[in-house]
């Protein structure tokens, strides 16, 4: 399968403020890793992915989102309706979403991929132990929504997440939906849904 490549300025490399302290020890490397790049992910970073997922979900719930198989799947499938965080060559948070083509989500939204539908689910959010609390999450995600809005059919994205997190998701601009036909294991959820509304003024102001 030919790997579709996406030109967005919301995946374009940035530069963050380095202390001096480090700045000097990586100035070295810097000609050829950018200190920090959002691309879409790949196959090749599936046991990257799936390590940070590991870690973060299982010490909390007891369950992944996807298993490396699923994650595999995704982004053989759908490598578009993902998203990483590289830090000097190195994942620190990602996103990985599918296409999903009814109103709400279903048990099999979790494995599914709708190919040319006008919604994405996000399945899974998640940053690397060593950055959490830095506020990444939320700068993912914005730069996220973001993205999807200069992807021309999608009109929606919905997700599903524990009670605990429906204030983050509503901060970012995600509506309730209600409960949640999914579980995984004892867990249930909220059915989160956010509008990629303002399209054309997005993409004009965006040089989408």
């Amino acid at each position: 399968m030919t790997q579709q490549v996406i030109s967005s300025p919301f995946l374009r490399p940035f530069f963050l403020k380095t202390p001096v302290s480090v700045a000097s020890s990586r100035r070295q490397r810097r000609h050829t890793l950018p200190a920090s790049e959002f691309r879409n992910l790949t196959p090749q970073d599936a046991i990257s992915v799936f390590e940070i997922e590991r870690e973060a979900f299982v010490s909390v719930s007891g369950e992944c989102p996807l298993t490396l198989e699923e994650v595999l799947n995704f982004l053989e499938h759908c490598p578009e309706l993902s998203l990483g965080w590289f830090e000097e060559g190195q994942l620190v948070a990602f996103i990985i979403g599918s296409g999903w083509d009814k109103e709400r989500l279903a048990q099999e939204a979790m494995t599914k991929h709708v190919p040319d539908s006008a919604t994405v689910h996000i399945h899974v959010l998640s940053v690397h132990r060593h950055c959490r609390q830095q506020g990444k999450g939320s700068i993912l995600l914005w730069r996220y929504l973001q993205y999807l809005r200069c992807l021309p059919r999608l009109r929606r994205a919905l997700l599903v997440c524990e009670e605990f997190l429906v204030p983050f998701y509503l901060k970012a601009g995600f509506k309730e939906k209600g409960p949640s036909a999914i579980s995984i294991g004892a867990l249930v959820f909220i059915e989160m849904e956010y509008l990629l509304g303002g399209l054309a003024f997005a993409r004009r102001n965006s040089g989408c």
